[in-house]
């Protein structure tokens, strides 16, 4: 896991926050509500495969 992927989930989480705040200001909470899942949603796209490296690598050392 690079430094290049902590800076793209900041990024979005800056964003998100952002784009929430105005969107409720606007009057628009379902909206502001969407792009937060949508954020999470991404960076859960991103985390997925690290996740699913850290259970190889733990079944690996327990041999299980």
């Amino acid at each position: 896991m690079g430094i290049n992927l902590l800076f793209k989930i900041a990024a979005v989480g800056i964003l998100v926050s952002v784009l929430g705040q105005v969107l409720k200001h606007a009057g628009r909470e379902e909206q502001a509500f969407l792009t937060s899942l949508a954020g999470l949603l991404l960076v859960l796209f991103w985390i997925v495969p690290y996740i699913s490296e850290l259970f190889e690598t733990i079944k690996e050392l327990f041999s299980l």
